[in-house]
């Protein structure tokens, strides 16, 4: 098998570090800056030709860190390297996964378009807000599971599981909901939302038994925490006792920081997919790390074994 290399871009450089500390590996070296006008470039300070290259990037927003994912894929095949895979924690873009108007694109298939065409082998990510999304790729695109950890870090909290309800604040975060009160023997709710503006939605209906219950609120990410925070005031005028937000993408974009200050929820864990600066870290914030997974995931794949085994519990 060809040596292992891992490189990382700018975008979250803190959980890629974790992430080879976990195996027990290093970082390779690589020199990324911007020209004065913000142009992009890049170069490996070392020999990739005939390794197995993993480039760590997650591609939220600035735009530029999907430029600098683009191009980092195509200095390793252009230095020869074995195979490319593509590592996205967080897949941005992940929500326009459709065609749910006229005239608009499928900008979750053009993501993948651009990674595929730099020639890219494989991409491999973490809770994508739809898996359809893997359809869009004809490259292996292996998805990741966060639960592994927010599972562990639920339990943490030692709540009783029959005083204990799972919500899912929509109808797109069901399936996930359903799965974490299944594993943790939790009763279910649902809220019914409506969304009249992009990141504006209102609660419409609340499906679910919350007087005098812990409310856990799980979703995959937290955008403007609208609707982690809509939901956490609807159950909690329902009688519930407590609120804890769970999700695995903490983009926290404006203004999310001050909607979580003020509202009734008591803890929020989110995994560190994203990079949280130091400004957006809240007093009952815990940041639990998603490292092990993906160093697991990227052992597997390179000595060619299941990744699907990860997740089989």
């Amino acid at each position: 098998m060809n040596d292992l290399k891992i490189f990382s871009g700018r975008s979250n450089p803190e959980l890629a570090k974790k992430i080879t500390d976990s195996m027990n590996c290093e970082l390779g070296n690589i020199s990324i800056r911007n020209f004065a006008d913000d142009e992009i470039w890049v170069k490996f300070e070392e020999n990739i030709r005939g390794q197995d290259v993993f480039l760590i990037q997650s591609t939220n927003g600035p735009a530029e860190n999907i430029i600098e994912l683009a191009l980092l894929i195509d200095a390793a095949v252009r230095a020869s390297a074995a195979r490319v895979t593509a590592v996205i924690p967080y897949f941005g873009y992940g929500r326009q996964d459709r065609k749910d108007q006229p005239r608009v694109p499928i900008s979750s298939r053009v993501m993948v378009d651009i990674f595929t065409a730099m020639g890219t082998d494989r991409i491999l990510s973490m809770d994508l807000h739809s898996t359809q999304i893997q359809g869009f790729a004809k490259i292996p695109f292996d998805h990741l599971y966060s639960r592994m950890v927010l599972l562990d870090a639920i339990i943490k909290q030692s709540f009783d599981s029959e005083d204990t309800v799972v919500l899912a604040p929509d109808i797109g975060s069901a399936g996930m909901s359903q799965a974490y009160a299944k594993r943790l023997k939790m009763h279910f709710a649902l809220i019914d939302k409506r969304r009249y503006a992009p990141n504006k939605a209102e609660v419409s209906h609340l499906i679910g038994e919350l007087n005098d219950k812990n409310v856990l609120i799980i979703d995959d990410m937290i955008d403007t925490a609208g609707t982690t925070v809509n939901a956490a005031n609807a159950v909690t005028e329902q009688g519930a006792k407590s609120v804890t937000a769970v999700a695995t993408h903490g983009l926290l974009s404006e203004p999310a920081i001050q909607r979580l200050r003020d509202s009734p929820i008591q803890k929020i864990i989110v995994t560190d997919t994203i990079h949280i600066p130091e400004e957006k870290h809240l007093d009952n914030m815990e940041i639990i790390t998603v490292s092990n997974v993906f160093g697991d995931a990227i052992s597997r794949i390179h000595n060619g074994e299941s990744v699907s085994a990860l997740f089989e519990f």
